[in-house]
């Protein structure tokens, strides 16, 4: 459950104190919030066109995914009366196709004793017998986190509109030794060669976050292993997620190297992190491959504005999807002003890399779907020294879906990796060196969201330099948010991730996807190896005023091997109501 506890204080100490601060939102105690208005009307000229999110209100973390009987199913936490944090239900939206969305009423929210300060996050597992079963954390009360457990009222209603919660919750309470109030989201479970149960709850141990691991016989009686699965010196884990991938797009089992992957939600610093390695069912032990980092510089799905991520298998298409949460980087008062806050980022297709090295993750393919008129750029070269390309042929570019590819031609011209630079992140290297910082190769990429005069711009960007490990050249991505907008009181970071790409190798080509949705800025380096997601609130590259350039600072000349941007139509957003009308 990640909570907003955002105080404008601590915005502030954390842009000056370190511009490579990974941290979306600080972590604190929850801070009193400016009332909302449940009727006030909404702001809709930066709302998302195909990123899921509901038609007001403020909305969290993933929760409970899963496909059901032809139908995809989508809970998420939600404030039914207003902008900002609080007052958590579940949500429910249901889909077809992970394009369009059906909104249904809540399906969880606070009745009883167990969950009567809240109903947080969770997951969703279904059960031998077809049975789908949620578990969630609930704030009782005492304030103590509690996992309770909850069932479909009806399985005949294809949509699982409501859900019964049995009068033996909790069915985990925290025990001896477990902080009471960090003690939550619940992995969707599995059962193992015994015939146990098992899940993974997320707590802390003074500094040191922990995926503590229970069993159950009858999913109903819990107890605790002797041991935690894994754990880590990096603070509170919260929304743990556990699961087997392939060397396949493919589910475990058809083919391909499986290892399990444990993700986890930090905190303190509002990013994540994943590991992946052996387990044994035998055991219950979990073993990460060793080359892995493990800890805040581990790998991660995202290097930007992503967090409380949950993945499910997509059993009709046998592939693992992800989601994941992009919060707000305004403020409070602008969120009541424009009446939402938060957007799920596109469901993602994961899967491990052939070298087994990392996972690689890639929009689902129902979302092209929505492309419509297309443009094309194909082998034009864009000078270095600060030149730049505008790809036209679209009405607007607020909202498109643009894939590209580069070719370096003069790799000689990359300057040397500093050695400073080694021990530290992508982050801190992409803030020394950003988009208008001339180099030898590179930054060149893409200006999104831009107006005409380029006075707003986002820069979703390559360098390219020499001298990384056994002499390989070093790829870093950046998406430099610096200047996307001229609205105050904004928090606009320069995310970043290094690519693990030898340029070297494939001829000096790197590939991209950007999709851009009004104020998502959503990029995939090198088919999907390094994502970044960054929220913008433009003033001026709005609706038919945002246009999309290629461009080039580097020395080195850059080709545009190809080029295609689609407009990308709006998803369908439609109540339980007007759906049944429909029919």
């Amino acid at each position: 459950m990640a909570i907003r506890t955002w105080t404008w204080v601590v915005f502030l100490l954390l842009a000056l104190v370190s511009s490579s601060s990974p941290s979306v939102r600080a972590a604190e105690a929850p801070s009193p919030q400016p009332s909302a208005d449940p009727n006030l009307a909404v702001d809709d000229v930066l709302r998302t066109g195909y990123h899921f999110q509901p038609p007001k209100h403020w909305i969290n973390d993933s929760n409970g995914v899963m496909y059901y009987k032809g139908v995809y199913h989508l809970f998420y936490q939600y404030n039914p009366k207003g902008a900002v944090w609080g007052n958590i239900v579940w949500a429910h939206a249901v889909s077809t196709d992970l394009v369009d969305w059906v909104m249904l009423p809540p399906a969880i929210y606070p009745t009883a004793p167990f969950d009567v300060n809240g109903c947080w996050s969770g997951s969703a597992t279904v059960l031998p017998d077809g049975t789908p079963a949620i578990m969630y954390t609930g704030i009782d009360g005492e304030n103590r986190q509690v996992q309770n457990v909850a069932y479909p009222k009806d399985l005949s209603d294809p949509y699982l509109r409501e859900w019964v919660k049995p009068d033996y919750n909790p069915v985990i309470a925290p025990g001896p030794g477990i902080n009471a109030t960090a003690f939550r989201d619940p992995t969707t479970a599995w059962q193992g060669p015994d015939g146990l149960w098992r899940l993974v709850i997320g707590t802390k141990d003074n500094h040191r976050g922990l995926a503590m691991l229970y069993r159950s016989r009858d999913f109903r009686q819990w107890a605790p292993a002797s041991r935690a699965l894994h754990s880590g010196d990096t603070g509170m884990w919260e929304c743990p997620d556990f699961y087997p991938v392939t060397t396949t797009t493919a589910s475990p089992g058809a083919g391909g190297v499986t290892k399990h992957v444990l993700k986890v939600s930090l905190d303190l610093t509002r990013f994540e992190y994943y590991t992946f390695g052996e387990y044994d069912h035998a055991t219950d032990t979990y073993v990460p491959d060793a080359a892995l980092a493990d800890g805040n510089d581990g790998l991660r799905y995202d290097y930007g504005n992503f967090y409380a991520s949950k993945t499910f298998l997509d059993t009709a298409k046998q592939r693992r999807v992800l989601w994941g949460w992009a919060n707000e980087s305004d403020s409070a008062a602008d969120d009541i002003r424009k009446g939402w806050a938060g957007v799920q980022a596109v469901p993602r297709k994961v899967w491990l890399s052939s070298d087994g090295k990392q996972l690689v993750q890639w929009p689902v393919a129902e979302i092209e779907s929505l492309r419509g008129a297309h443009a094309n750029v194909t082998d034009r070269l864009v000078k270095g020294g600060g030149s730049h390309l505008e790809v036209t042929g679209l009405a607007s570019a607020a909202q498109a879906d643009v894939e590209a590819a580069f070719q370096v031609m003069d790799l000689d011209k990359a300057e040397p990796f500093d050695p400073a630079w080694r021990g530290a992140d992508a982050q801190t290297v992409c803030a020394a060196r950003g988009a208008n910082a001339k180099g030898g190769v590179g930054p060149f990429g893409l200006w999104v969201l831009a107006n005409d005069e380029h006075q707003e711009r986002t820069a979703v960007f390559f360098r390219v330099f020499k001298g990384g490990d056994g002499g390989k050249h070093v790829v870093l991505m950046c998406n430099d948010p610096s200047m996307s907008s001229h609205a105050d009181n904004l928090y606009k970071p320069t995310f970043a991730g290094f690519v693990d790409v030898d340029v070297a190798q494939n001829g000096g080509k790197i590939a991209l996807r950007t999709l851009i949705d009004h104020s998502v800025v959503e990029s995939f380096g090198e088919h999907g190896k390094t994502c970044i997601l960054s929220r913008v609130y433009p003033t001026k590259a709005v609706g038919d005023k945002a246009r999309l350039y290629v461009f080039n600072n580097g020395e080195s000349d850059i080709k545009v091997t190809h080029l295609n941007a689609y407009e990308m139509q709006s998803a369908k957003i439609t109540s339980d109501t007007e759906e049944a009308q429909s029919r």
